[in-house]
């Protein structure tokens, strides 16, 4: 398996999310690691982002639009 170029902290400030909760969606797709710098393999880095899109998908779509 490859490495994405990619750590925990580069992915947080890509989605302007907190460290903590790029943590969070680590132990929830049993991805190790061990601390904010550690690089992500491949494939758990595109299912986090992934993850993240997908979440910012759909509260965007929840929030109603006002009317100009």
């Amino acid at each position: 398996m490859g490495f994405a170029d990619l750590s925990i902290a580069d992915i947080a400030a890509e989605y302007d999310l907190p460290l903590e909760t790029v943590f969070d969606l680590c132990q929830q797709f049993k991805v190790s690691y061990k601390n904010q710098d550690t690089l992500l393999a491949l494939e758990d880095a595109k299912a986090i982002i992934s993850h993240i899109l997908e979440q910012k998908a759909s509260s965007s779509a929840k929030t109603p639009k006002s009317p100009d």
